[in-house]
């Protein structure tokens, strides 16, 4: 699946399930954050960051309900595109409030911002902590989605149909973003070699050229959202089946190329 329609569905995975948590979850605190939530909702996430620091820069620490505000301002952050920012916040509601009753959702917050910034191996083992930690949980759902994900951005294509098939048994249509599971998790749509990845689009250019002087079938894949987290992913051949691309690896690991098979 390209690379690009991944990291959207997910984006709408994300902000759809808090959407929807804002939506049917009431909880009464002494704060008003009726504005910041309509802010949210709404999807004026700027508006809604420049609330939520506003009352946040006039609210005493110890006042109740300053748990909530940091979450939403923290999903405000995240929607916005400032990925560290919503980190911070997220880690704030855990390491401060150890009763709140949004740490589990600022976990899955946290791991999530590990995720769109291509840390796949550090949002897996935070979903997996998440799953381990309550397996019959409300997040349980959502979670064995963003599961399956990594494991395929991780290049464990058997490990991602587990995580799909169980995501299936669970909820043929996912309730949290309101549209089936995506079938191609269950087998890729095509298996590629990757020989390199760049921060530089003239490095990736560069590797394929040389590539392609060869005779192999190159193209490049661009992910990230932010100029400085963008990364240019050189790649080798599409393939229906894994064992193709496996013969493909052994030529390419031969020529003394890095590789690694990706869905």
């Amino acid at each position: 699946m390209n690379e690009r329609v991944i990291v959207k569905k997910f984006y709408i995975l994300i902000f759809t399930f808090y959407f929807l948590l804002f939506t049917f979850v009431f909880v009464c605190y002494a704060l008003d954050l009726s504005k910041l939530k309509i802010c949210f909702l709404s999807g004026d996430y700027k508006e809604s960051v420049s609330e939520g620091e506003k009352i946040l820069a006039n609210t005493d620490r110890k006042t109740q309900g300053l748990d909530e505000l940091y979450y939403i301002l923290g999903l405000s952050y995240l929607k916005d595109g400032n990925i560290l920012r919503a980190s911070d916040i997220f880690e704030i509601i855990l390491n401060e409030f150890k009763g709140s009753g949004f740490r589990e959702e600022a976990e899955l917050g946290l791991a999530d911002t590990y995720f769109l910034r291509e840390n796949y191996n550090e949002a897996q083992a935070r979903y997996k902590k998440l799953l381990n930690d309550n397996p019959k949980g409300r997040l349980t759902t959502p979670i064995y989605y963003r599961l399956s994900i990594c494991a395929s951005k991780l290049g464990n294509i058997s490990e991602a149909k587990d995580f799909a098939s169980k995501l299936k048994e669970l909820s043929p249509v996912n309730p949290e973003s309101g549209f089936e599971i995506d079938n191609s998790l269950l087998g890729a749509d095509y298996y590629s070699v990757q020989v390199g990845s760049f921060a530089r689009d003239t490095n990736a250019k560069a590797l394929a050229q040389k590539l392609i002087a060869k005779g192999y079938p190159v193209f490049i894949e661009e992910s990230g959202i932010a100029p400085q987290e963008k990364s240019f992913r050189v790649k080798v051949g599409k393939f229906k089946t894994i064992k193709e691309a496996q013969d493909l690896e052994d030529k390419l690991a031969q020529d003394g190329y890095p590789t690694r098979i990706c869905p």
